[in-house]
Protein backbone atom coordinates (compact mmCIF):
# COMPACT_ATOMS: atom_id res chain seq x y z
CA UNK A 1 0.00 0.00 0.00
CA UNK A 2 1.52 3.54 -1.05
CA UNK A 3 0.84 6.38 1.38
CA UNK A 4 0.50 9.84 -0.85
CA UNK A 5 0.65 12.83 1.35
CA UNK A 6 -1.44 14.82 -0.93
CA UNK A 7 -4.64 12.38 -0.65
CA UNK A 8 -4.31 11.96 2.92
CA UNK A 9 -6.90 14.51 4.82
CA UNK A 10 -5.20 14.08 8.30
CA UNK A 11 -1.42 15.31 6.50
CA UNK A 12 -3.28 17.83 4.66
CA UNK A 13 -5.17 19.17 7.89
CA UNK A 14 -2.37 18.98 9.93
CA UNK A 15 -0.50 20.87 7.27
CA UNK A 16 -2.95 23.68 7.12
CA UNK A 17 -3.57 23.97 10.78
CA UNK A 18 0.51 24.73 10.96
CA UNK A 19 -0.14 27.31 8.12
CA UNK A 20 -2.74 28.84 10.19
CA UNK A 21 -0.78 28.97 13.10
CA UNK A 22 2.50 30.26 11.72
CA UNK A 23 0.08 33.49 9.73
CA UNK A 24 -2.08 34.05 13.29
CA UNK A 25 1.39 33.68 15.22
CA UNK A 26 2.44 36.85 12.84
CA UNK A 27 -0.55 38.84 13.84
CA UNK A 28 -0.82 38.10 17.21
CA UNK A 29 2.83 38.39 18.26
CA UNK A 30 3.14 42.28 18.21
CA UNK A 31 -0.34 42.48 20.95
CA UNK A 32 2.23 40.45 22.96
CA UNK A 33 0.02 37.29 22.72
CA UNK A 34 1.05 33.37 21.10
CA UNK A 35 -1.19 30.56 19.72
CA UNK A 36 -1.01 29.26 22.91
CA UNK A 37 -2.84 31.43 24.80
CA UNK A 38 -5.59 32.79 22.10
CA UNK A 39 -7.84 30.04 21.91
CA UNK A 40 -8.47 30.16 25.59
CA UNK A 41 -8.67 34.10 25.25
CA UNK A 42 -11.61 33.13 22.65
CA UNK A 43 -13.22 31.29 25.35
CA UNK A 44 -12.63 33.62 28.23
CA UNK A 45 -14.11 36.56 25.92
CA UNK A 46 -17.28 35.15 25.53
CA UNK A 47 -17.91 33.28 28.91
CA UNK A 48 -15.45 35.40 31.40
CA UNK A 49 -15.27 33.19 34.92
CA UNK A 50 -14.65 29.79 33.93
CA UNK A 51 -13.01 27.19 35.65
CA UNK A 52 -9.88 25.24 34.22
CA UNK A 53 -11.90 22.22 33.83
CA UNK A 54 -14.48 24.00 32.14
CA UNK A 55 -11.68 25.36 29.54
CA UNK A 56 -10.23 21.58 29.25
CA UNK A 57 -13.07 20.55 28.02
CA UNK A 58 -14.53 23.59 25.63
CA UNK A 59 -10.68 23.59 24.46
CA UNK A 60 -10.63 19.33 24.22
CA UNK A 61 -6.88 19.71 25.14
CA UNK A 62 -5.49 18.08 28.16
CA UNK A 63 -5.66 19.34 31.61
CA UNK A 64 -1.36 19.62 32.19
CA UNK A 65 -1.52 21.61 29.29
CA UNK A 66 -4.48 23.97 30.12
CA UNK A 67 -2.68 23.98 33.34
CA UNK A 68 0.54 25.48 32.22
CA UNK A 69 -1.36 27.65 29.39
CA UNK A 70 -3.15 29.36 32.33
CA UNK A 71 0.37 29.76 34.68
CA UNK A 72 1.65 31.53 31.47
CA UNK A 73 -1.76 33.74 31.00
CA UNK A 74 -1.36 34.24 34.51
CA UNK A 75 2.22 35.38 34.49
CA UNK A 76 1.55 38.04 31.90
CA UNK A 77 -1.40 39.87 33.22
CA UNK A 78 -4.02 38.33 31.10
CA UNK A 79 -5.72 36.55 34.01
CA UNK A 80 -6.70 36.15 37.68
CA UNK A 81 -7.65 33.06 38.98
CA UNK A 82 -10.11 33.46 42.19
CA UNK A 83 -11.63 30.95 44.43
CA UNK A 84 -15.49 30.38 43.47
CA UNK A 85 -17.68 32.40 46.89
CA UNK A 86 -20.38 29.33 45.99
CA UNK A 87 -17.32 26.04 46.14
CA UNK A 88 -13.95 26.95 47.42
CA UNK A 89 -12.74 24.16 46.13
CA UNK A 90 -12.88 25.28 42.52
CA UNK A 91 -11.11 28.20 40.77
CA UNK A 92 -12.46 30.80 38.42
CA UNK A 93 -10.53 32.48 36.15
CA UNK A 94 -11.51 36.18 35.06
CA UNK A 95 -9.73 37.94 32.89
CA UNK A 96 -7.86 40.86 33.27
CA UNK A 97 -8.47 44.83 31.70
CA UNK A 98 -5.60 44.30 29.74
CA UNK A 99 -6.80 40.67 28.32
CA UNK A 100 -10.16 42.48 27.73
CA UNK A 101 -8.48 45.32 25.93
CA UNK A 102 -6.68 42.76 23.16
CA UNK A 103 -10.13 41.15 22.66
CA UNK A 104 -10.73 43.68 19.44
CA UNK A 105 -7.31 43.36 17.52
CA UNK A 106 -6.91 39.47 18.08
CA UNK A 107 -9.98 39.02 16.91
CA UNK A 108 -9.78 41.25 14.09
CA UNK A 109 -5.61 39.52 13.71
CA UNK A 110 -7.69 36.10 13.29
CA UNK A 111 -10.05 37.13 10.56
CA UNK A 112 -7.86 38.92 8.47
CA UNK A 113 -5.58 35.46 8.82
CA UNK A 114 -8.67 33.62 7.80
CA UNK A 115 -9.54 36.24 5.15
CA UNK A 116 -6.32 36.09 3.91
CA UNK A 117 -5.69 31.78 3.93
CA UNK A 118 -9.07 31.45 2.02
CA UNK A 119 -8.78 33.86 -0.33
CA UNK A 120 -8.34 31.32 -3.25
CA UNK A 121 -11.63 30.06 -2.62
CA UNK A 122 -15.12 31.68 -3.56
CA UNK A 123 -17.75 32.58 -0.77
CA UNK A 124 -19.54 29.02 -1.68
CA UNK A 125 -16.24 27.47 -1.17
CA UNK A 126 -15.29 28.97 1.95
CA UNK A 127 -19.02 27.80 3.21
CA UNK A 128 -18.44 24.52 2.03
CA UNK A 129 -14.83 24.04 3.24
CA UNK A 130 -16.02 25.12 7.21
CA UNK A 131 -19.38 22.82 6.93
CA UNK A 132 -17.15 19.92 5.78
CA UNK A 133 -14.58 20.56 8.53
CA UNK A 134 -17.60 21.04 11.28
CA UNK A 135 -19.21 17.62 9.41
CA UNK A 136 -15.81 16.04 10.41
CA UNK A 137 -15.30 17.20 13.29
CA UNK A 138 -18.80 16.19 14.76
CA UNK A 139 -17.99 12.91 13.39
CA UNK A 140 -15.20 12.74 15.27
CA UNK A 141 -17.17 13.20 18.50
CA UNK A 142 -15.53 16.88 19.05
CA UNK A 143 -17.48 19.21 20.82
CA UNK A 144 -17.77 22.37 18.82
CA UNK A 145 -18.69 25.68 19.98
Amino acid sequence: MIFSKAGSAGYLINHLARRFARGLTARIKPLGLSTGVFPALLELWESDGLTQSQLVQRLDIEQATMAGTLARMERDGLVVRQRDPDDGRVQRIWLTPQARSLQQPAIQAALDENTEALSGLTPAERQQFIALMVKVLKTSGAALP
